[in-house]
């Protein structure tokens, strides 16, 4: 273990290279992290570090977002079939006869989607800014929200926006369900129950704090409470005990996992670094397009 992680810290030296991890990383991948976040935290370290090279520990649709936002930075995704389920559930056909239909709405995509659909929408939002995306829009003006149901349907309760939503979901949080928050209540009655706006409305309607990832450790480590039941996947779950040692944390549910989350390794952020390889590119049309989008977000944190 050891000399692998010596061997990245050299290669990450002169290649120039940043590791940037998503909190639902393997540990071990979070530990060797420059930078570890959520989708928009990320992204901004994207936009700012002056690295030659990103090692993005994501899914791919996150090492796209950083190849549009960095044209002239070398993306690397250590495993390429990291993809993201959600991300699959929209496609461009299937969004163009949408607009169709709705040819007047504003189309906002949660970060979670292909380049070529963040290309489509007018602004891409993340869960820690899609409740201020949509409120910077005129009230007038219709919004379809694409792909991710449960968080647009969050974004309507605490809107008021009526919010046209996609039937796009994240299997690994449509996983939690009540019966898992009546069994953890139970189990952990003294316990705040903080989850991710990805869950199923009953889960959130349940909760004493719902957040974005990086909302859920902040919460963690400024509330007074010392136990907590975390709706999110799994892997938040070290960065949450190892910064905040004297309190306890439950996952939801063990079946929390997302499994392409977890495809980044040590061995692969290593062969990366090494072949500078995978790359990830995205057509400079569909970058010209979907950095609009992007920007926009950007602009709203």
């Amino acid at each position: 273990m050891n000399d692998i992680l010596d061997k990245i810290r050299k290669l990450k030296e002169e290649r120039g290279a940043v590791i940037l991890a998503h909190n639902y990383q393997r540990s071990e991948v979070q530990d060797i992290a420059d930078f570890t976040g959520d989708s928009l935290g990320l992204s901004l370290e994207a936009a700012k570090t002056g690295a030659k090279v990103i090692v993005f520990c994501g899914v791919h649709f996150m090492a796209e977002t950083a190849a549009i936002i960095c044209p002239d930075k070398t993306v690397l995704l250590p495993d390429e079939h990291a993809g993201c389920p959600m991300a699959n559930m929209v496609t461009i056909r299937e969004l163009r006869e949408k607009k169709k239909e709705h040819p007047d709405a504003v189309i906002v995509t949660y970060v979670n989607s292909t380049a070529a659909i963040k290309a489509e929408s007018d602004y891409c939002c993340t869960s820690s800014n899609a409740v201020k995306v949509v409120n910077s829009i005129p009230p007038d003006r219709e919004i379809l929200f694409v792909p991710d149901q449960s968080l647009g349907a969050y974004v309507a309760s605490r809107t008021g926006r009526k919010i046209i939503l996609w039937h796009g979901y994240c299997p690994t949080h449509h996983r939690m369900r009540s019966e898992d928050v009546i069994r953890m209540r139970g189990l952990y009655p003294d316990a705040k129950l903080v989850v991710h706006p990805e869950c199923v409305t009953e889960v959130v309607s349940a909760a004493d704090k719902v957040a974005s990832t990086t909302g859920i450790m902040e919460y963690c480590r400024e509330t007074q409470a010392k136990k907590f039941i975390v709706g999110t996947e799994i892997g938040i779950l070290h960065r949450l005990r190892k910064e905040n040692p004297g309190k306890e944390f439950y996952s939801l549910s063990e079946h929390a996992d997302c499994p392409n989350m977890k495809l980044n390794s040590l061995e692969k952020i290593l062969w990366s670094l090494e072949d500078m390889a995978p790359a990830v590119t995205v057509p400079p049309d569909i970058a010209r397009a979907a950095a609009r989008a992007i920007k926009r977000m950007l602009a709203i944190v």
